[in-house]
């Protein structure tokens, strides 16, 4: 299991995947949702439609 990298919170798949689809798809190190949104300076309503998005085009990092 995955943890944050900032907070050592356990991840979610979708967590991880958002990680890789927006850092780098080869990170090791990987984010929770607050700690992605603060990293990047946008709120977590944001990320959640961005995953909801991915979904929606068939990534496979978020299947």
């Amino acid at each position: 299991m995955a943890i944050c990298y900032v907070c050592n919170k356990e991840l979610s798949k979708n967590e991880v995947g958002l990680t890789k689809k927006l850092i780098n798809k080869n990170a090791k190190d990987y984010y929770c949702i607050r700690c992605l949104a603060e990293y990047l300076e946008v709120t977590e309503e944001e990320l959640l439609d961005k995953i909801e998005e991915f979904k929606n085009e068939g990534c496979s990092l978020f299947q």
